[in-house]
């Protein structure tokens, strides 16, 4: 069986890629060969741009693949150029999108596939409704053979899930923790949240993976293990042997005090309850759970950065960003004490 993974070395696909050539998949990756080190020995590489259309249809002329996965689409022209590209030339594709894409905010807290897709507060997950819209059509007018993946937060060993970080990921707010500053958690932290590991994801995606019980189907793919912002990020210190000093900012505060995207990221997706309902990607791909708990998740993020000085990116300006949000609390807080 062959596959074709677009992109293929990134936080979701990175698993994928490793898991897919022990089970049998003879497998090529379609990226730049930005981050092709360490790939399995058979994995084999196409190096183009996906976005260089004329590129990629002469590089992939006469070869047809079992599957083919685009895990860098973003937005509905990206996958209208895939259907040009790849109708006809495989048996299924597959296109992540994001549970992001669900209702916000939700009617329901607990969430399955029949749930409405509606995001008011992040163009990025309605760009993801667009994608599935398109595709939807296609499938129905053209037999295009699609299957749509939604993962909600997947991390991998290389990054800690944080409730909120800068522009450069999550290792100030390890730091913070280290050098026992206060670290802000978005809301109260009692907001209900899901962490899936990347190697859990890949078990599932990959039992999807040439499934004909899977086309034209919609699957959402997560741990059953749900956690509040509070709890994750005690169990990131604990893991680290601090203690935890959490400062709760409502998520409209940040979102007002930051020129990040916090509007989106917050408002749009870590501020709601986000509970998932596994059953029909458990139906469809039987002995699937993800085994990996978030507390031996987090140590083994921690033991990996600790070992990669490379991810350990520190990001001074959302460091000074969140002592002045901090600063600005305690003096307002102050200012109503004294009338």
């Amino acid at each position: 069986m062959k596959a074709l993974f677009i992109g293929g070395t990134g936080t979701i696909s990175s698993a994928i890629t490793a898991l897919a050539p022990k089970l049998g998949w003879e497998l090529t990756l379609l990226n730049r060969g930005s981050h092709n080190e360490g790939l399995p020995e058979s994995v084999k590489t196409i190096r183009a741009d996906i976005h260089d259309e004329k590129d990629v249809a002469e590089k992939l002329e006469g070869l047809r693949f079992d599957v083919v996965a685009d895990f860098i689409a973003f937005e509905p022209d990206a996958v209208e150029r895939d259907w040009r590209l790849f109708n006809g030339k495989t048996a299924q594709y597959i296109f992540i999108s994001s549970a992001s894409a669900y209702q916000k905010p939700p009617t329901d807290p607990f969430i399955d596939e029949s749930t409405p897709m509606c995001n008011p507060f992040w163009e990025y997950s309605r760009n993801k409704i667009a994608c599935e819209d398109a595709l939807l059509a296609h499938y129905r007018k053209d037999g295009f053979p699609i299957t749509i993946v939604r993962p909600s937060h997947t991390y991998c060993d290389a990054s800690m899930p944080v409730g909120l970080h800068g522009s450069k990921g999550c290792w100030q707010v390890l730091k913070r923790m280290q050098q026992g500053k206060p670290v802000i958690i978005p809301g109260d932290g009692s907001t209900v949240w899901t962490l899936t590991h990347n190697e859990d994801f890949a078990k599932a995606f990959v039992g999807l993976m040439g499934n004909a019980h899977a086309l034209g189907g919609t699957y959402q793919i997560t741990s059953d293990e749900r956690l509040t912002w509070n709890q994750i990020h005690k169990i990131i210190a604990d893991a680290m042997g601090v203690e935890l000093k959490a400062v709760h900012v409502s998520s409209e505060f940040l979102d007002a005090c930051s020129d990040m995207d916090l509007r989106g990221s917050l408002i749009g997706d870590k501020s709601n309850n986000a509970i998932f309902d596994n059953s029909r990607i458990k139906a469809l791909v039987p002995g699937f759970c993800a085994t990996i708990r978030f507390d031996q998740g987090a140590r083994r993020c921690l033991k990996y950065m600790l070992a990669h000085p490379e991810t350990q990116v520190e990001d001074p300006e959302f460091d000074a960003w969140c002592d002045r949000v901090i600063e600005a609390l305690e003096e307002a807080k102050e200012k109503v004490l004294k009338g």
